[in-house]
């Protein structure tokens, strides 16, 4: 079921103000419990983390910042 353009919005404001959150300090949670790896490594794994997260939401970001397309135009 495809979510309509506002359900979309809400729910990426939801992802970003809660989970991205909450997957940050999860992240640098996990990073702080192994050893301390070389600094290469560590910015290597931040990056991927940054990238990967993203990845199951792509439905819900794609075209959030556009106008609705389902509003009524102003033209006419």
């Amino acid at each position: 079921m495809a979510l309509s353009y506002k359900a979309r919005r809400r729910w990426s404001l939801v992802i970003l103000l809660l989970g991205l959150p909450l997957y940050i300090v999860a992240a640098v949670t996990v990073m702080n419990w192994l050893d301390r790896p070389p600094i290469w490594l560590e910015l290597f794994v931040y990056a991927a983390l940054g990238i990967i997260w993203a990845i199951p939401f792509r439905a819900v970001f794609r075209g959030v910042g556009r106008a609705d397309p389902d509003a009524p135009s102003k033209d006419g």
